[in-house]
Order: structure tokens, then C-alpha cells, then sequence
């Protein structure tokens, strides 16, 4: 028997076939909700349509379809919900740019008061309606500690509007509002905010970061956070081919190289306290990350690294790598 048969979950090519029954993903169950339908026009690649249709599978299965989803506008909505149609199966609620935070904490005290406690609350937006716009509802949903799940799909820019910086977008990148021209071009060092580490700030239960490179994590996180009360942050990075200038074919494998090179660590928190963390399989450079993407281009020349910058983005995901332990002890 070769090493794939022995090890299946120890590689990435091998099926789920071979992986025990328990540890499947929902995705193989014939008994999952599909509550993201096909029908939606999501582009080719879209990381955002894969996150949300685990999450909401998942959300789906460990509340045993009692679950009621508040999204706010911005792609996800736009490419699932053109109107008079919808790719949604399930209790679906559209809130503005800014305001599902609140929404959903209504929609939760609406089913509290009603005497229906088992109906469960999700609320999902992308980075612009969670960084920046609906941040102020966002920290008030936390401060109150409402029993509410909100998920971000963090394709780091606003793509729905024609790909302008948020407050997500990483330093260096190319966009409609942070043009590749100037002493550095691309958009400003400094700047943004980690939605993770202020959703810690708060203390509130449970706080975890996933992509859709690793959907068993995913899908375990969201389980997790639906097993618990109060108020409860996901951030998944979905890779998005038109804003970042990569293939469709790229996105999990952009996903995936996000993580091991540190710019994107993976791990859990409670109550304020980092729990766990994702340990790096294959270390490698952010240049392995950055050249597949055209937003983060004039970088590099010829595909060699051109910019001085490339090592201050190395220092950013060696510092998430100690912050976390993402080496393990025995490695760092």
C-alpha cells in the first residue's frame, strides 16, 4: 500500500473516501442541506460562495436546520439574491451594508422572546460591511454579548464596487483606490485592522480564523461556535481571482499558502484567550504567496523580488508565526 493510502489526510489530493466516515466533510454527506444553491453567479473560482455554502451547511447541521441567516449587501448577496431570484435555501434575511449586526441581534431577541430558543442566528457579510461599515454595530453586537454567530468572508478589498481598499486590504496591494504609481505604490504600510485580534478585545466567547483551503477546520469552527452562546466571531480568507488578479484555478492554493507562510495564521479563542492554534505543515516565503497574485506585481521583476517592502511582509508573517506558535515550541 503506497504512503497516500496509509496517510490520506496526511496530503491534499487524496478523496474522502478514504478518510473514516466521522471525519468527512459535510460536503461528501448526502444528507446536507445545500443551502447554497446552484442557480447563484458567483464568478469562476469564488472563494466567498465555497466558505459561505460550508458555513451555512454547516451552521445548518449542528442546529438541526433551525437557523435563520442575516447577509449583508456586498457580493455574497449580490451574486445569490439578483432579484426576483435566489440560490438560497433556507430562512434568508438581506440587511444594508451596515446594519446585519444589528439585524441579526433582533432576529435573535425576536425568537428569544417568542419562546424559540432552538432557532439559532448567523449573520455573514465581506471585509467592507464588517471592517468598516458595519464595524460600529459589529462592536456593539459584541459589547452586549448577543447570541448571534457573525462570519466574515474576507476577500481583503470591496469587490462588489469595483475592488477599492478596506480596512482588510494588506499593505502593498494593488487596487481601484491604491494604484501601483508613486515612492509605494499600492496601498500604505500601517493601515487596516485585524477584526480578529478587536473581536478578542472584546472578551466574547469564541473567536476563530479558517479558510476555504482547510473546509474540515472550517466546518469543525463553525460547529464549535454554534454549540455556544453569546456573541461569536469566524473570519475566513476566500480569495477572490478578479479583485487579486489570480487564476481561478489558484484559490485554494492561494488559501493554503496564505497560511504557511504565516500572513494568515489559524487559531481559536475564548473569552478573550488564544486556546489553539494550526501548526504550519510546509513553511514556506511569502513570495510563494504574493507572485501568484497581479495586485502584488510590481513587487517583482522578471519573478525575481524587486521591492524592499517583500521583507517587511516577511516580518509581518514571521511575527504572526511566533505570535501563535504556528512552528511549534520544538521549532522555534
Amino acid at each position: 500500500m503506497n504512503n497516500a493510502l496509509r496517510n490520506p489526510k496526511g496530503i491534499y489530493t487524496i478523496g474522502n473516501r478514504l478518510v473514516d466516515q466521522k471525519e468527512r466533510t459535510i460536503q461528501s454527506s448526502t444528507d446536507r442541506c445545500n443551502a447554497l444553491n446552484c442557480g447563484h453567479r458567483a464568478c469562476q473560482g469564488c472563494g466567498e460562495a465555497l466558505g459561505a455554502r460550508c458555513v451555512v451547511d454547516a451552521a445548518m447541521r449542528a442546529t438541526n436546520g433551525q437557523l435563520i441567516v442575516v447577509n449583508a449587501t456586498g457580493c455574497l448577496e449580490v451574486f445569490s439574491t439578483p432579484y426576483p431570484e435566489t440560490a438560497w435555501q433556507t430562512a434568508w434575511v438581506h440587511s444594508l451594508f451596515g446594519n446585519a449586526p444589528a439585524v441579526a441581534t433582533g432576529v435573535a431577541a425576536a425568537m428569544k422572546i417568542k419562546g424559540r430558543g432552538e432557532v439559532r442566528t448567523l449573520a455573514q457579510g465581506g471585509d467592507g460591511s464588517t471592517t468598516d461599515i458595519g464595524f460600529g454595530c459589529l462592536s456593539g453586537m459584541f459589547e452586549r454579548n448577543d447570541d448571534v454567530l457573525y462570519v466574515c468572508y474576507d476577500n481583503q478589498a470591496y469587490m462588489n464596487t469595483g475592488v477599492q481598499r478596506s480596512s482588510a486590504t494588506p499593505p502593498a496591494a494593488r487596487t481601484a483606490t491604491t494604484p501601483t504609481m508613486g515612492h509605494e505604490p499600492g496601498n500604505v504600510f500601517g493601515t487596516g485592522k485585524n477584526l480578529p485580534l478587536l473581536a478578542m478585545a472584546h472578551q466574547i466567547p469564541y473567536v476563530a480564523t479558517a479558510t476555504v483551503s482547510d473546509i474540515q477546520d472550517l466546518e469543525a469552527k463553525v460547529t464549535k461556535a454554534m454549540s455556544m452562546r453569546g456573541a461569536r466571531y469566524l473570519h475566513v480568507l476566500v480569495p477572490c481571482p478578479l479583485g487579486w488578479g489570480s487564476l481561478p484555478r489558484h484559490t485554494i492554493t492561494l488559501a493554503r499558502l496564505a497560511v504557511q507562510c504565516g500572513l494568515y495564521p489559524l487559531f481559536e479563542a475564548e473569552n478573550g484567550e488564544v486556546t489553539g492554534s494550526t501548526k504550519i505543515r510546509q513553511h514556506v516565503p511569502v513570495e510563494n504567496y504574493l507572485q501568484l497574485q497581479k495586485r502584488f506585481a510590481h513587487l517583482f521583476k522578471n519573478g525575481k523580488a524587486v521591492d524592499e517592502r517583500l521583507a517587511r511582509m516577511q516580518a509581518m508573517a514571521d511575527a504572526n508565526i511566533r505570535r501563535f506558535n504556528l512552528l511549534g515550541v520544538e521549532e522555534n
